[in-house]
């Protein structure tokens, strides 16, 4: 059987990347797997030891990717790693550039950045799939983070990989349009000598074309196993992952004796937004009480993240609407930092705009100031009030390690952490468990159930998994694409 990547006894050279015991692993015909494990068993650095990006001590990766015409792996392998969701932004993307209009002239339009293919029949199959003829003349910064994905993984599919590795690729995609990429990874897989690698963070995302697992944990690669034999294996995730003291702790919290006390706390009046041509939002009309628990839906691109663009002031157009936050009405004179005080926050755009490499505490800090970054002295007691929220999300044991050297989940977990440490009046989650193993998935649900049964309590909360909502939803608003 022809192997196209083996591993034996692999240890990389840098320390830093090297896992607990030497990596055996191997990709052969037909196979097509996906590497399984919890937030920050290592993942990652399998992955980056398989596409040869940390040189080992002694036997190197061998590549076997015949009938390919080229022997490079660059040109073989392709690999769509997490932060890949919001495609080719460089090191200058900054949060909240998405809303600036202003900055569009200097960022490339989606035709530019996907390659010409002699492959006619791929290319069509794939902008029919993800309605990328619709997103051609948009400027890259524009794309929410569904059609983001959506982007790349046409991008990567149009140049013809042997071999395709993708972190998480079912994240941020609406339910219609991850049952279409399950079925066009079917077909490709089937038709083609494209051989997948999925890494997969929920253990209920592996799809119908795999053949076998590798799981992965505590820094250890396990065996190759077939997929029956690793669901056969898996145990029942428990219903509630917060232990009873930290639920107790939480609902003990202090107030703030700063809070606003408002009946309405977001009103929007016939808000309109447009980029160019195009109209995200058209006449809308939303009012959210104290409170009262949102869920958020649309299809990609329908609207949600500018939606809460408006509500957060993140989004300049804010100022031309009619909208009111907390009884104030937008523009009349108020701070936008004053009202940030009262908001908790986290996104898939602030995920990705967050590459500061600081400890991991200080990002939570960070959020008691609401900056991407921590510019101001943070005094005892507030750091005491990061290090409590690390420890009911699980991850204490990192506040001193570095951002980004964690992996996606747990970055994702401390962004989680940032938006409830200043105990905030509106929680506004965009998207939160992207990229959380099982486990956690159900503890960020347990805690955000939890906060929300405190007093006065307002959630707007947006995901494309039903299940992911949490139990105290009492309102949903759906959003349609207005093309």
């Amino acid at each position: 059987m022809q192997k196209i990547i083996e591993i034996v006894n692999g240890v990389t050279r840098h320390p830093l990347y090297r896992m607990k015991e030497p990596i055996h692993f191997s990709l052969e015909g037909n196979e097509h797997i996906a590497i399984i494990g919890p937030n920050g068993a290592g993942k990652s650095i399998l992955v980056d030891t398989i596409i040869g990006k940390y040189p080992l001590l002694m036997n190197e990766v061998r590549y076997d990717f015949s009938p390919s015409p080229s022997s490079m792996v660059y040109k073989n392998i392709k690999y769509i790693a997490f932060r890949d969701t919001y495609g080719d932004a460089d090191g200058n993307y900054y949060y909240q550039q998405r809303w600036n209009s202003q900055d569009l002239e200097e960022t490339p339009l989606v035709r530019e950045l996907l390659p010409e293919t002699s492959n006619e029949i791929l290319r069509n199959q794939l902008y029919a799939l993800f309605g990328i003829n619709s997103l051609l003349d948009k400027h890259i910064i524009l794309l929410s983070s569904g059609e983001l994905r959506k982007f790349q993984l046409t991008k990567t599919l149009l140049s013809n990989p042997r071999v395709l590795i993708m972190d998480n690729p079912f994240i941020g995609l609406d339910a219609q349009t991850r049952e279409q990429l399950h079925q066009l990874l079917n077909t490709l897989t089937t038709l083609s000598q494209l051989q997948v690698i999925l890494v997969l963070s929920k253990t209920d995302d592996i799809p119908q074309f795999i053949t076998h697992v590798v799981p992965v944990k505590n820094m250890v690669c396990g065996k190759k196993i077939t997929k029956e034999e690793y669901i056969n294996q898996q145990e029942a995730y428990p219903k509630s992952v917060l232990s009873k003291e930290k639920r107790e702790r939480i609902l003990q919290l202090p107030y703030n004796p700063e809070i606003y006390h408002t009946e309405h706390v977001v009103d929007l009046n016939k808000v309109s937004i447009r980029y160019g041509e195009r109209t995200i939002l058209k006449e809308l009309d939303w009012s959210v009480k104290c409170g009262e628990k949102w869920a958020l839906s649309g299809e990609n691109g329908a609207g949600k993240s500018t939606l809460l663009s408006l509500v957060c002031a993140d989004n300049p157009q804010s100022y031309a609407c009619d909208i009111s936050l907390f009884g104030r009405k937008r523009g009349t004179g108020e701070s936008i930092w004053e009202i940030k005080k009262h908001i908790g926050y986290v996104s898939p755009e602030m995920h990705r705009a967050y590459l500061k490499n600081l400890p991991t505490i200080d990002i939570v800090a960070s959020g008691l100031h609401d900056s991407i970054g921590l510019y101001k002295r943070t005094h005892q007691e507030d750091m005491d009030k990061c290090a409590w929220w690390l420890d009911i999300f699980g991850i204490l044991d990192l506040k001193d390690r570095n951002f980004l050297q964690l992996s996606s989940g747990e970055q994702r977990l401390v962004l989680l952490a940032r938006a409830f440490v200043k105990d905030p009046e509106l929680l506004i989650l965009d998207e939160p468990l992207h990229g959380l193993d099982m486990r956690n998935r159900r503890l960020a649900k347990d805690v955000i159930e939890t906060f929300c049964q405190r007093k006065d309590k307002t959630l707007i909360m947006v995901t494309h998994y039903q299940n992911e909502l949490p139990n105290v939803i009492d309102h949903q608003l759906y959003l349609r694409k207005n093309r």
